[in-house]
């Protein structure tokens, strides 16, 4: 099994996450980098993003990462050694806004069946 595709993946991750940080500003009030899926070839990597706040700020916070995918390119190429930096594409991961959700509606299940044990 390969696993440079992984650590190739995860040292993304972290470069991406402190290189945004460092030189990006957005006006939601926190971004993060959740994971990095890159290709077998190591030509494309798919970064996915976490932010908070509207969905307004959400989708000018992906605007702006694309906007500014060849300068953060251009500083990965600089940081790692690489045959091939790979190609950004940024995508919006809106995991923890479903699983949140999800512990709602399960809470408010529950709410209801503890209510109607109570009442019978």
């Amino acid at each position: 099994m390969n696993l440079r595709p992984t650590r190739v993946a995860e040292l993304l991750k972290r470069e991406l996450g402190m290189l945004i940080m460092r030189d990006l500003s957005f006006e939601a009030p926190l971004l993060s980098v959740r994971a990095v899926d890159i290709t077998p070839d190591l030509k494309r990597a798919h970064v996915f993003i976490s932010a908070l706040g509207t969905p307004l700020q959400k989708k000018e916070a992906i605007v702006l990462l694309q906007k500014n995918r060849s300068f953060l390119q251009q500083e990965l190429s600089k940081r790692l050694i690489l045959k091939y930096t790979p190609h950004l594409l940024f995508q919006l991961d809106e995991s923890i806004e479903r699983g949140t959700r999800i512990l709602n509606l399960l809470d408010q299940l529950e709410e209801e069946q503890s209510l109607k044990e109570s009442s019978n």
